[in-house]
């Protein structure tokens, strides 16, 4: 605009593994701004990745070998952060890296750049997919719009995302739902109050059974999912002085990947049956996967015992194209979308030291 141009960033791919947490961190990509990024991470990897086939979709970078090997793992993790919070550009305290995007997921990008660039034979076949636009709705994700766009390229016989677990593996992922709960009533002016029926006071019974709830847990290839149904939001009222006619209570349900979002919904139907239920956004778990082989070897490499995912992550879309995933990250997720939002470099290195340890 005006002549003026982003500044051409340079990428150093087989520097240590936080110096490159940290250069990734002071290019600023909050979602839909990755451009700068995504040009640097290309570039990267054409000048310092030889052995990789490089494609570009949008503000998306992605990179394959072509070796032959038995197992292909794909590497996938998220070039954009939430808005900046005063948190840049980095700073190195002792051993923390702090900075925007460093735990969420810039660290575990870093880690999968570096060993591109440093693994010139590995024993399994890599993909390498660098996406734009996760931490926002849904239907902007970029790693949607490649599973339109570029199938093929998300083909492999394990997916690991570099998602924060603070170095643990976490295994598949929740299922969420959203509903809307209506109660209506009668509007009338609170002065003569006895002429309505207040809709916000018919909204106690869907509180009380919320409250009630007492949420399942269950255990899926040794990883414990414990589930939860909440009221998220509660709107009502038009003014100070009128009884309301109208409440709409917002209930939010993570569910087990057991269950499919048709079962979800049915669920929570029957806990809140007698009322006017909507269902407004869904998205289906992933199962752990963990009893395929890619996925146990991957296992015994880290010597971790796996763990439940609490959350949805877009390790849900791999499962839906029937590829076992798991979340394995430097950063710790306490940490993610936090003005403090920092990451330990002990926690890199040991990362990428047992990435290389798998792959190598």
């Amino acid at each position: 605009m005006g002549g003026v141009s982003t500044p051409t960033v340079t990428l150093d791919l087989t520097a240590d593994p936080a110096s490159l947490t940290a250069a990734l961190v002071d290019v600023a990509s909050v979602s839909g701004e990755e451009r700068a990024l995504a040009d640097a991470v290309e570039a990267a990897l054409r000048a310092q990745a030889p052995h990789f086939e490089v494609l570009r979709d949008g503000d998306a970078v992605l990179a394959r070998t072509h070796l032959g090997r038995e197992r292909r793992v794909l590497l996938a993790g998220h070039l954009d952060t939430v808005p900046i919070a005063d948190n840049l550009p980095s700073r190195r305290e002792g051993d923390l890296l702090h900075g925007c995007g460093t735990s969420d997921m810039k660290a575990g990008d870093a880690v999968f750049a570096h060993l591109a660039a440093t693994l010139t034979e590995p024993r399994h076949d890599l993909t390498l997919v660098f996406y734009d636009c996760e931490e926002v709705e849904a239907v902007r994700n970029g790693l949607g719009r490649l599973e339109r766009n570029h199938p093929d390229w998300l083909a492999a016989d394990l997916a690991i995302l570099g998602e924060p677990t603070d170095g643990e593996v976490e295994a598949g992922c929740q299922g969420t739902l959203r509903v809307e709960v209506r109660t209506s009533g009668r509007r009338a002016h609170s002065a003569r109050s006895w002429l309505g029926d207040n809709a916000i006071h018919h909204a106690g019974e869907v509180l009380r059974r919320l409250s009630d709830y007492t949420p399942r847990r269950v255990d899926i290839d040794g990883c414990e999912y414990r589930e939860g149904l909440q009221a998220v939001r509660v709107a009502g009222g038009v003014a100070g002085n009128v009884v309301p006619d109208e409440c709409v209570v917002t209930v939010n349900f993570r569910f087990a990947p057991d269950r499919s979002v048709e079962q979800a919904e049915q669920h929570v139907r029957e806990v809140l049956t007698g009322f006017d239920v909507t269902l407004t956004d869904s998205s289906a778990g992933a199962l752990p996967g963990l009893s395929q082989p890619a996925a146990q070897e991957f296992l015994a490499a880290t010597g971790a015992t796996a763990r439940a995912k609490f959350g949805w992550t877009d390790v849900a879309r791999f499962a839906a194209l029937g590829i076992p995933a798991v979340n394995y990250g430097p950063g710790d997720p306490n940490l993610a979308h936090t003005r403090d939002e920092h990451v330990d470099v002990r926690t890199i290195a040991r990362c990428t030291d047992v990435l290389r340890t798998f792959l190598a």
